[in-house]
């Protein structure tokens, strides 16, 4: 039976606690402290989202709170003045416009992720509007699947597709997302691209190729 690919839609959190555009800095706070959210996503009037703001984004006006009497004192501009003047989510939010849409892979939200250097991300559908936001520890769900579903998985996409008239000499075992293929083959330069293609499916954590050539002298 097929296996339904992951992305990023399974693997996202849907329940997410959003903020609007001109939410003021105070209820901001309030909702962090309510929902022990680390993050929320912004968005507009539309529903569509802007970026996300985030504690991070909150503690420069604390900063600059314990920091500006002394630096009054030595004749000195707090450094963290202009972040700590933001008094709406609009002002206050980063990583504005990144988001990675429902359809998305966990690897291709986990690249974003990695180049953008953000912790989640939301998800959102083809018109912008969230869906639900993704985390570093979301994608780490797709690790969690079943070890005969990887195995028949790998058996129909990969030995099935590089060696057809030898799909039952093949062997795929998979042992806590470590998958083994062995058997003989006629051409082993399809070593390399057979060892890609399993790494690639998704839950794979590795994969150890024991494919040998044909013995000399078999029978065609």
């Amino acid at each position: 039976m097929p296996v339904t690919p992951h992305t990023a839609s399974d693997v996202m959190t849907r329940t997410v606690v959003a903020v609007g555009w001109d939410t003021s800095f105070k209820e901001i706070a309030r909702t962090v402290r309510r929902w022990k959210a680390s993050a929320m996503p912004v968005r507009d009037r539309e529903e569509h989202v802007v970026g996300v703001v985030s504690e991070a984004d909150l503690l420069p006006k604390e900063e600059c709170h314990d920091s500006a009497p002394r630096l009054v004192e030595q004749g000195r501009r707090p450094d963290g003045v202009a972040n700590a003047g933001g008094v709406t989510a609009g002002d206050l939010m980063s990583a504005s416009g990144v988001t990675v849409r429902a359809d998305a892979t966990p690897a291709q939200a986990a690249r974003i992720m990695a180049v953008r250097r953000v912790k989640r991300l939301p998800v959102v559908d083809d018109g912008g509007r969230l869906r639900g936001v993704v985390s570093r520890a979301d994608l780490l769900k797709v690790f969690l699947r079943p070890d005969e579903e990887i195995e028949e998985e790998v058996r129909r996409t990969v030995v099935s597709s590089l060696f057809p008239a030898l799909s039952h000499g093949v062997r795929v075992h998979v042992r806590d997302g470590v998958v083994t293929l062995e058997g003989h083959i006629r051409d082993t330069s399809l070593i390399s691209l057979a060892v890609r293609l399993a790494r690639a499916v998704e839950g794979v954590v590795g994969v150890e190729p024991r494919l040998t050539g044909e013995p000399a002298g078999r029978p065609e």
